[in-house]
């Protein structure tokens, strides 16, 4: 079994995201950037499928700027087998992204696609269900658990109300969360083989798809700053900031 994991370069987590001060996007100069975690997890899980000996190949496909190699690198020294690389200099939006894979899926032709459920920058939470309605393909959202069985796959999902087991026939798309899985550290000897590993470059103008933007930012703004908190002596005064003050009861 083949397995297709999207992965995208995004702000590494532990960096403060700012706003530029003409409010038009985020402010990247100078700041760290990684691999989003959700599709660090979706990279995790294929890698221990292969070593389970249920799948074959692992095949990381990342759609953005050059730097996007970065996190291609990145997941080929956790155990990734080769890399696609869809060059692709503007932002694009998760239509966009879902028609790029529906061509690599294609062309490749897995039989499982993991992707991360959202990318931290924007979190549209979009693509992986995309990909599927475009695709034709069952889909599973949200796995904290994936059992492969035969020719079908068992995902356990979270929902509101608890966990949902699903049976998908493969081919199917899978959207990984926060609980499926803990990821490993990439070694070094790891990373230095993953300079030989290949890596396959396409323009995405390639894949003969419309990428053209069809939603429009219009101001960007950091939240508000938080108020500090207050004592209150009692009951009654705790009732009343709540109704005049803050107006919620």
């Amino acid at each position: 079994m083949k397995v297709l994991v999207p992965v995208k370069r995004v702000i590494d987590y532990n960096v403060k995201v700012r706003v530029k001060s003409d409010g038009t996007g985020v402010d990247l100069n100078n700041v760290k950037m990684a691999i989003n975690p959700f599709d660090e997890i979706a990279v995790e899980e294929a890698v221990r499928l292969k070593e389970a000996g249920t799948a074959s190949e692992v095949v990381a496909v990342s759609i953005g700027p050059k730097a996007s190699q970065e996190v291609l690198r990145t997941a080929l020294a956790v155990g990734a087998d080769r890399a696609i690389h869809v060059e692709a200099d503007a932002d694009l939006e998760p239509l966009a992204v879902a028609k790029c894979l529906k061509q690599i899926v294609a062309d490749e032709a897995p039989q499982l696609v993991i992707c991360g459920k959202q990318a931290i920058d924007d979190d549209s939470n979009q693509t992986g269900q995309m990909l599927a309605a475009l695709l034709g393909w069952p889909q599973g959202t949200f796995a904290s658990e994936v059992a492969p069985e035969g020719d079908a796959i068992k995902v356990t999902r979270e929902i509101d109300g608890g966990l949902e087991t699903l049976q998908l026939n493969l081919p199917a798309v899978v959207t990984s969360d926060l609980r499926l899985n803990e990821p490993r550290y990439a070694s070094l000897p790891n990373i230095m083989k993953a300079k030989k590993k290949p890596l396959d470059v396409k323009a995405v103008a390639d894949l003969g798809v419309d990428v053209a933007a069809r939603l429009k930012s219009v101001n960007f703004a950091p939240p508000a700053a938080r108020q500090g908190g207050v004592k209150v002596a009692d009951v009654a005064e705790l009732v009343e900031k709540l109704r005049n003050e803050a107006r919620v009861i």
